[in-house]
């Protein structure tokens, strides 16, 4: 929930830091004649420069700090593992089936089954090499 709260502040903060840069006025317009800029003084005056100045510092510095806030989360917290954790690969899950007998007959209603044989365990002994 905070990481949401900050993300949408992030971006509060980098719309209104575009928006504060682009209306602050040129320095090109304020001397010579340079890109048609007259020699005159605009109507702002000074006093609203340096107030532009202010709003863009600390628009900069708030958008650094929630750019490090941010960055570290991110270190900290996977998106992938928010998704899906990552579960190592396993053998598949096999269940056992009781093993029947293939050629006894079905087991009527009301008659009770015949149990099944125990298949042969194989061989723990070696077979002797032929020579």
């Amino acid at each position: 929930m905070l990481y949401y709260l900050a993300v949408t502040i992030y971006i509060i903060v980098c719309l209104f830091l575009i928006v504060v840069v682009l209306i602050q006025p040129g320095q090109l317009g304020r001397g010579g004649s340079g890109l048609g800029g007259g020699g005159g003084t605009g109507t702002a005056g000074r006093g609203a420069s340096s107030v532009f100045k202010r709003v863009t510092t600390g628009a900069a510095v708030l958008f650094m700090v929630l750019s490090i806030v941010l960055s570290r989360h991110n270190a900290d917290h996977s998106a992938v593992e928010d998704v899906a954790p990552i579960v190592p690969p396993s053998a598949p899950a096999t269940q056992a089936k009781p093993e029947t007998d293939d050629k006894a007959p079905p087991a009527q209603p009301g008659q009770a089954a015949a149990p099944a044989a125990a298949p042969a365990a194989p061989s723990a002994a070696p077979s002797p090499a032929a020579p």
